[in-house]
This record gives C-alpha cells, structure tokens and sequence, in this order.
C-alpha cells in the first residue's frame, strides 16, 4: 500500500502539473525504499545533471523542455520542504544545470503547511494538494518560476 508521502508525489503529478506546468515531465520520483520509481538518466545527461547524488534530489523533478525550467519539489508527509538551508543544497547540486530552477515544497494540507510556514525559504512556491487550484507564492515579483 503506498504510503503518504508516496500518494503526495502521485498527487504532484497528476494534479499540480497539469494545472500549473502541463507541458512538463517527470524526470525524478522518489517513491519508497532505496530506488527511486522514476529516475531519467538520459534527461538528466542532457542537462549537466549527474544522477550519481540522486539519493540528495527532492522527491520531484519535472522539467519544462519549452520554458527550460526544472521544478524542484519536496512533498512534505513529515519534513523536508524547501527551507533556506535546503535550498542552497538544491543550488550547489544543480548549479551545472543552465536551465531555471523553480523550488516548491508541496502539503497534503493546509494545517500541516502551517506547522512549517516559518522553515519554507524566500524566492520559492508551495501547493497544497487539498487545495489543488492555488499556490501560495513566497516572493513579491514573479509567479511559478525561476529566480
């Protein structure tokens, strides 16, 4: 039975891309255990990405070929959003990647978005699977996209 956090990731893409980012493919899933369910080595090749750290990738990655964005997404079950610190993890490790990097933590819910507003990083994106037709967005002059 997939857990929580695996139905979050399965929520991203069929109902976060869609709405926001439809001409975007997943290159990364997590998923359980220590494989991941979807993991683009001839994509990620493309991009300047070496898939050798992909145990430190977030738990999405989607990449918009026409925009030549890469969507970063943590889904929240427990921890792991977008926070300063991780943030610059993510920047060091995509920093050969020439395209723009879009940073969204994703929730389940919005009392769960709550108890971590304070840790979510400047400059990024956060949805709300309960809410799937918004987005809040951390930053004063862009909507869903790159810095």
């Amino acid at each position: 039975m997939p857990s929580k956090h695996n139905k979050l990731e399965s929520a991203i893409v069929e109902e976060f891309t869609p709405r926001f980012i439809p001409n975007a493919k997943p290159l990364f899933l997590r998923g359980a255990g220590k494989k991941p369910f979807l993991l683009d080595e001839t994509s990620f090749g493309k991009l300047g990405v070496s898939v050798s750290e992909h145990r430190n990738f977030p738990d999405v990655i989607l990449y918009d070929s026409k925009k030549k964005w890469l969507f970063l997404i943590e889904a929240v079950a427990v921890k792991d959003l977008i926070s300063p610190k991780r943030r610059f993890e993510l920047e060091n490790l995509f920093k050969k990647c020439k395209c723009g990097k879009v940073y969204i933590t994703a929730f389940w819910n919005f009392a769960t978005y709550t108890k971590h507003i304070d840790d979510i990083a400047w400059e990024t994106e956060v949805w709300i699977a309960e809410m799937p037709s918004h987005m809040i967005h951390l930053n004063g002059d862009k909507f869903l996209g790159p810095r």
